[in-house]
């Protein structure tokens, strides 16, 4: 169940909300460059170990190749000792009826074998051009997602320094305030989640999967975030919640929106320790619920992974790994 935005500041706080508001909007658009640019690094490590895995395929069809040429040669240097004189005419030459049948048989074998010996050549040259093939289209698109990385890299640097500009120009004291108006902005929201009855029964307790992937995203409360980082010493919120449930012995996608995407989903109400609660609409921030309404997270720049409060932000939806 999605929660709207908090209505806002009360008071003579109006020109720093909205100050607030704009920062939160830079930060945000960063996280959804950030899930980009993990989305392209994730796919173009895949790709790259694709790529020597068609490299180490190719040098072994080349080398059978080879071997099936020099065997193929052998048999031809072979007739060329006997004078050029097919087998089938030296037999019928030789007078013997008993020479010729057991020698009718051998060559029956021999010519069978350099068939399949050439068709296993034909074969082996025709994978091999399905993997040369295949290769160049994997680095066609691990050059496009090196350029979609660095894309994605820019627009990340461009909204943290565009946020970080913002923040840099207001006096100490407003700083501190801006700080008080984010925690109360967060404290309404939460209060209005809970007291809209969304958060229901709850889905009961965690599984062992789920308590070491909590055990393990509580023992990293005061890392920084760090867009692109996976720990062990920091994270980004995506990156926090795949080695959590990586601890746990279950591999999740790297991103927020793949997270959301590809692993089950759970109704709201039904929310249980260990799960994952995506949030905006574009499934550009991720947490893990804690039970009693708290959650875990790697908020954005300038801040360290904390708990808070599960309804804070809009809630998209809620996925379960395990």
């Amino acid at each position: 169940m999605a929660v709207p935005e908090p209505p806002p500041a009360p008071g003579g706080d109006a020109s720093l909300e909205q100050v607030r508001r704009e920062i939160d909007d830079l930060y945000r658009k960063a996280a959804v460059a950030t899930d980009a640019y993990n989305l392209a690094e994730d796919q173009a490590q895949g790709q790259s170990g694709e790529i020597v895995k068609l490299a180490r395929t190719i040098v072994a069809g080349e080398r059978k190749i080879n071997e099936l040429k020099d065997r193929l040669g052998a048999q031809a240097r072979a007739q060329y000792r006997t004078g050029g004189v097919p087998q089938s005419a030296q037999l019928m030459l030789s007078g013997s009826p008993d020479l010729f049948l057991r020698g009718a048989g051998r060559m029956q074998q021999g010519q069978s074998a350099v068939k399949n010996m050439l068709d296993e050549l034909h074969r082996t040259q025709e994978d091999l051009r399905t993997y040369s093939k295949d290769a160049s289209t994997q680095w066609t698109r691990l050059e496009a997602n090196r350029k979609n990385k660095e894309k994605a890299r820019k627009e990340i640097k461009k909204q943290i320094d565009a946020a970080e500009k913002i923040e840099s120009r207001l006096a100490g004291k407003d700083r501190d305030r801006l700080l008080e108006l984010e925690r109360d902005a967060q404290q309404r929201a939460q209060s209005a989640w809970v007291g809209s009855g969304a958060l229901g029964g709850g889905g009961g307790a965690a599984t062992q999967q789920g308590k070491q992937a909590v055990d393990y995203a509580m023992a990293q409360l005061g890392d920084p975030y760090v867009w692109g980082a996976e720990g062990p010493y920091a994270f980004d919120c995506s990156g926090l919640t795949q080695q959590a449930w990586r601890a746990a012995g279950r591999g999740i996608p790297r991103t927020s929106q793949e997270q959301w995407r590809l692993l089950p989903r759970v109704p709201v109400s039904q929310m249980r320790p260990g799960d994952l609660i995506v949030y905006f609409s574009d499934a550009s921030h991720i947490a893990m619920y804690l039970g009693n309404g708290s959650m875990v997270h790697a908020p954005r720049p300038g801040r360290n992974v904390t708990v808070a409060g599960a309804g804070s932000m809009p809630i998209l939806g809620v996925v379960r790994p395990g």
